[in-house]
């Protein structure tokens, strides 16, 4: 069956425009036999984004005498309320068709003698894009349809003159064939506009073969669509100027079914490179596979710039700008001389002055054209709306008003702010040390085999959420970083990934350890290998497994390593009030991140004995460094609600639609949000951050212990803080009046809280959700009975 008109061969014949017999019993005795139905109505019929609009069914039927078949599809066609014609004759039926172009051609062709039905057939067909129907005889021997097929007909309908059979054909005919011609019929516009567009474009099989450019992009590459069509891309010169990687990256984007837009160069017909804004859409068909591939080509100037329309105007003198046409600025500054459609017309030439867009500037530029057809209050909320686009942190909370609780209030000054309010002449300046080497007084072992029983013992459940680190600490003389680090790099093959001596590693993390200030009491080697523990347990859960490749695994338990190496046990609030140099460095913005991650590459690779990166490939070096430092930097507070949010929205939203329409993980399209580069880079800076603030996540005793030891550094923060005459960041972590419960319960309830739920509904964590819980009603119970400290007094 086909897409348009339908002509159905029978043995009977159809009437139009031919007389019947005064005895006839057809439904209507005219020359032109015309079944009007019920009044017009229009059928709304949906092709891509376009509704159509189709006028009812017209039948013509080709029969050479009246007869119970031929009324039997006049009353069908009167119940389905379509308009029937009837014909007694070739002559006739071609005249009525070339009238009406009927949508349904029903011939007869019981009586071959009456006439030729297959070259009526190729007439009409050679006239119009329609369905024919061939009616046959019962008993008539079962032939190959191919000769009818290649007259023209797309179906054929055995004698039946059952009025509903004829109905119920009719019916299945108008929704199938009928229906899908008539759209394709529309698609003519659609194929017009792409003719006329002033953009080259290009669309490509699933397999990224050639299957038609139009005349701009002819124009512009110099080439003849016969020269192309039917080619693969891979057959096209490409340019030199390209970087070498560039093509991997956009089909490794376009393959997973996401749109790439970005700057590529084209080698044209004759050889010269030409620079091109290229904007590559899949275009995802049947089985929700991606059936082709639309490019859209626009060439630049060597400004970056699009080149201007005159270019081109003359190859392709009856083009129209598209982009003008949708909005046209200039238009603008005839709706008022008000202040507000001044604001708007400004504001919209700005943006279509632009070259390159970016994703936020066409949600700007929708905007904006939304706001010149709408009524004032809409318009206004809309400016509101622009301004909150226009700032850089979509993703964070703004904290215009203060929390009525001064415990969050100081927690979000002092994490997420960086505090600057400078005093002149009253600098303070941290020390600034070389980095330690490693002391020669340690007796570390050679090897995990080397293990004192003790320490080893400790270390037997280090693969429990519920393992007790500080009991690790006291077994190994607070050195418990390079012992934890070794089991866990082992277990999880580091050396064998970074092809480095098992010494390697131990001179590594013995380094590194030793750059950990034991005089914090809160950020030291402790800390970070808690941080490492915690990292390697999630690594272990089987959605992160999914989403991770294990270049991802060693760069997680590296930076867990690294994250707070050097950290001066004062947050960056206090570093920039006071000048510090580090602060002065890296210009107050994520200083001590920043310091982490740049000592923690200089330890490494200033000694190759303890350089674990020395023996592999310089591209899995950047690979693994970019990595490593963009999780370590994700440990700065002021992203927090930045990186949450990103997560909640690229992957576990994503994720929840596709369970909830009864996906699983072995599904496609989990696998792709999962195993995405984006997503990979938030399910690692999402663990990070995790592990490195999951003390409330711990077991009773090891919460408490942690709690005790981060309000001991932040009170020694708040003593130097006045004794220096500097700004106090967190004036509530005084050691004189300040209440731990209440500051845990601030931290769990603005921090804590909807971080882990995010993690434990990608990560399955309910034993950590469970403490969580437990920890929150712990702190809560001591609030409520006006106890300041870390545990109730004894009974």
């Amino acid at each position: 069956m086909g897409c348009a008109s339908s002509i159905h061969i029978s043995d009977r014949v159809v009437y139009h425009s031919g007389k019947e017999s005064e005895d006839s019993h057809s439904p209507q005795q005219t020359n032109t036999t015309q079944h009007q139905g019920n009044p017009t109505t229009l059928t709304e019929v949906q092709f891509g984004p376009m509704k159509l609009f189709k006028e009812p069914l017209q039948v013509l039927l080709v029969f050479a005498k009246e007869d119970s078949q031929s009324n039997g599809f006049c009353w069908a066609c009167e119940k389905a309320n379509f308009r029937c014609s009837m014909a007694r004759t070739p002559e006739s039926a071609l005249e009525c068709f070339l009238e009406k172009h009927h949508d349904l051609v029903i011939i007869d062709h019981r009586h071959s003698r009456h006439f030729d039905a297959e070259a009526l057939c190729r007439v009409c067909q050679n006239v119009w894009v329609l369905t024919c129907v061939l009616f046959l005889r019962p008993d008539r021997e079962e032939a190959s349809v191919m000769p009818l097929i290649n007259a023209g007909f797309n179906r054929r309908y055995v004698e039946n003159a059952n009025t509903m059979a004829c109905y119920n054909e009719l019916v299945q005919l108008e929704h199938g064939e009928v229906r899908a011609q008539f759209k394709l019929r529309a698609g003519n516009a659609i194929f017009t506009a792409l003719e006329q567009s002033q953009e080259a474009i290009e669309i490509t099989s699933e397999d990224q073969v050639i299957q038609y450019v139009n005349p701009a992009y002819e124009s512009i590459m110099g080439y003849q669509q016969g020269e192309l069509i039917g080619k693969e891309i891979i057959e096209v010169p490409k340019s030199e100027k390209n970087k070498p990687d560039l093509l991997e990256t956009i089909n490794s984007c376009i393959r997973k079914g996401k749109e790439w837009q970005g700057i590529y160069y084209a080698k044209k017909k004759n050889g010269d490179s030409i620079q091109q804004n290229v904007k590559i859409t899949p275009v995802i068909g049947q089985g929700g596979k991606i059936r082709h591939y639309v490019s859209i080509n626009w060439p630049l100037n060597d400004n970056n710039k699009v080149r201007p329309v005159s270019t081109f105007a003359n190859l392709r003198s009856k083009h129209k700008d598209r982009r003008k046409g949708s909005l046209d600025v200039r238009s603008t500054t005839s709706r008022g001389s008000d202040g507000s459609s001044q604001r708007r017309h400004s504001s919209m030439a700005r943006i279509h002055s632009m070259t390159i867009e970016a994703p936020i500037t066409k949600v700007i530029n929708i905007i904006n054209a939304a706001q010149e057809s709408s009524p004032m209050p809409v318009a206004e909320a809309l400016d509101r709306v622009l301004e909150i686009l226009r700032t850089t942190e979509l993703y964070s909370p703004q904290f215009g008003t203060k929390d009525e609780d001064p415990h969050t209030n100081d927690l979000v000054g002092g994490l997420m702010t960086d505090g600057l309010r400078r005093l002149s002449g009253n600098e303070y300046i941290l020390s600034t040390k070389q980095p330690h080497h490693m002391p020669s007084h340690l007796t570390t072992p050679l090897s995990l085999n080397d293990i004192p029983p003790r320490i080893a013992e400790t270390m037997e459940n280090e693969d429990s959420w519920d393992f007790d680190i500080v009991n690790l600490e006291a077994a190994t003389m607070k050195r418990p970083l390079t012992y934890l680090g070794m089991k866990i790099f082992s277990r999880f093959g580091v050396c064998e990934f970074l092809n480095c001596p098992e010494a390697t590693l131990r001179s590594w993390l013995q380094v590194i350890e030793a750059n950990y200030h034991s005089s914090n009491s809160y950020h030291n080697s402790s800390h970070a290998a808690d941080v490492l523990h915690a990292t390697a347990y999630f690594l272990c859960k089987e959605r992160v497994k999914q989403s991770l490749d294990p270049i991802d695994e060693v760069a997680a338990l590296i930076a867990a390593t690294v994250h707070d190496v050097d950290h001066p046990g004062r947050t960056n609030s206090f570093l920039c009030n006071a000048g510090s140099e580090l602060a002065i460095l890296y210009n107050d913005t994520a200083v001590l991140e920043s310091h982490h991650a740049a000592l923690a590459f200089q330890i490494t690779t200033r000694d190759d004995k303890c350089n674990i990166f020395k023996n592999i490939e310089r591209n899995e070096y950047r690979t693994l460094r970019q990595a490593i430092i963009d999780m370590v930097l994700a440990t700065e507070m002021t992203k927090h609600f930045e990186h949450v949010n990103k997560f909640v929205n690229s992957i576990n939203k994503p994720l929840a639609a596709l369970e909830e329409n009864g996906g699983n993980n072995d599904d496609e399209s989990v696998k792709n949000i999962l195993t995405s580069p984006e997503n990979r880079i938030l399910v690692k800076r999402m663990l990070i951050k995790c592990a490195d603030i999951s003390n409330p996540c711990k077991p009773q005793e090891l919460c408490i212990e942690w709690a005790g030891r981060i309000s001991e550094e932040y009170f020694a923060q708040t003593d130097e803080e006045k004794r220096q005459g500097l700004p106090v960041v967190m004036p509530v972590f005084d050691r004189n009046t300040c209440s731990i419960p209440k500051s845990q319960i601030s931290f769990i309830d603005y921090f804590i809280t909807d971080m882990f739920d995010a993690w434990d509904a990608f990560a399955d964590l309910p034993n950590l959700m469970q403490h969580l819980d437990n920890n929150f009603k712990y702190w809560k119970g001591l609030d409520e009975r006006k106890l300041h400290s870390l545990r109730p007094p004894p009974e």
